[in-house]
């Protein structure tokens, strides 16, 4: 029942009470006593159903203005979501999109309606899926917000890259009840102001990978530098006399090429299968970002070079081993219970042609480290350089 109208009923009644209790009080004929008490009691409840329907219309109006002023902040709220600068999204702990505003629906060349339901993986590149499915476990672990920058795929369309705002939003009980997305368009010098590039990610997108196994010579052209983004390569050249000479060791995400070297010879070998991204340097003389992200590469690969300069200037062939021994467990060395595993196994041949000795040299000194207990092999032949020999003086 409509509240004015039940209280204009109450009125009506409350009034038609009153008069009749009044008419019977001063009526001669009829003795006061004979006056029922329940019709006392009455006209006295009417009053108070009458004091009732006043305040439950107090209340209605204020009830009525409350939902306004509700239903205004809500539209101003969702105004602010669905028309803010930036692509806004809300998911669940899975990635499965439930809200989008229409800068994230325009950033995905996509209705919202179509968004919705979607997990956000799938707009992301197949290769970059499970690096950033690892964010978002260590965001699960710390519940700070975290900052990424993607390559996304629109709907239908072309890809761009976008800077991802990601928070936690918790229940009370610590559950994670949805993940908060801010997406926004961002280019190169963005990037960099930033501090955000993915730079091993940047220099494989949209670039073919190349992969070659173990054993393999990797072709060297003097317009392109390599990228290696999985594996371990050898570089080497041969002396007068037709001796392999090891000239550096490149590792995952270290570049080289026949242009960083004056050397005419020259050879790339694989020593395990590994991945290669080409990246020509027509490329990187259009782009600022691109030889910044490949100098200090480039810097480490001098460095690594200088290295091996020093071991071979050393007088004493045992030094010269000691000292490779102990570049090799920095540069692709994994700790294990007794020291430190060599990840690639090297012939004694390879190790005396770093040496600048004779392979039947490095086969007796080799044989007498093992015998001291400072080296020893696993059950694939790789290298153990056991702790002892790591802290020799």
């Amino acid at each position: 029942m409509n509240i004015e109208l039940f209280i204009q009923r109450a009125e009506a009644l409350h009034k038609q009470l009153a008069d009749l209790y009044q008419t019977a009080s001063v009526l001669p004929w009829i003795p006061p006593d004979l006056l029922p008490q329940a019709f006392k009691e009455l006209y006295s409840n009417s009053k108070l159903v009458q004091m009732a329907a006043e305040e439950l219309y107090h209340q209605n109006e204020e009830l009525i203005q409350t939902r306004s002023l509700l239903e205004a902040e809500r539209q101003h709220y969702h105004d602010l979501f669905e028309f803010a600068p930036d692509g806004y999204l809300v998911t669940n702990a899975e990635g499965i999109i439930q809200e989008a505003n229409l800068t994230a629906a325009n950033l995905f060349n996509a209705p919202k309606h179509i968004l919705v339901d979607r997990s956000i993986i799938n707009f992301i590149r197949l290769e970059e899926r499970e690096s950033f499915r690892c964010e978002l476990n260590q965001l699960f672990q710390t519940d700070k917000a975290k900052k990424l920058i993607v390559r996304l795929h629109q709907f239908h369309g072309e890809s761009f890259d976008a800077l991802l705002t990601i928070s936690v939003v918790r229940s009370q009980n610590g559950k994670i009840k949805s993940l908060h997305w801010l997406l926004s368009h961002i280019n190169e010098n963005q990037q960099q102001n930033l501090g955000l590039v993915n730079h091993e990610n940047y220099l494989s997108q949209n670039r073919s990978v190349y992969v070659y196994a173990k054993g393999e010579n990797i072709p060297l052209n003097p317009l392109v530098i390599w990228y290696v983004r999985q594996g371990l390569v050898k570089l080497s050249t041969f002396c007068e006399t037709g001796e392999e000479v090891l000239m550096g060791l490149v590792k995952t995400h270290m570049v080289f090429g026949s242009s960083m070297t004056n050397l005419p010879i020259y050879q790339a070998t694989a020593l395990s299968e590994v991945e290669l991204v080409s990246i020509n340097f027509a490329e990187i003389a259009v782009s600022q970002m691109l030889s910044h992200t490949l100098l200090p590469k480039i810097n480490q690969q001098l460095q690594q070079k200088e290295s091996f300069l020093v071991i071979a200037g050393r007088r004493k062939v045992e030094d010269r081993l000691y000292h490779l021994l102990q570049f090799l467990k920095q540069e692709i060395g994994e700790p294990i219970g007794e020291g430190t595993r060599i990840s690639v196994r090297f012939t004694h041949e390879d190790i005396a042609n770093a040496c600048c000795t004779t392979r039947v040299t490095i086969t007796r000194l080799m044989g007498k480290l093992q015998q001291q207990g400072l080296i020893s092999f696993d059950s694939k032949k790789h290298m153990i350089i056991n702790k002892r020999l790591e802290d020799r003086a």
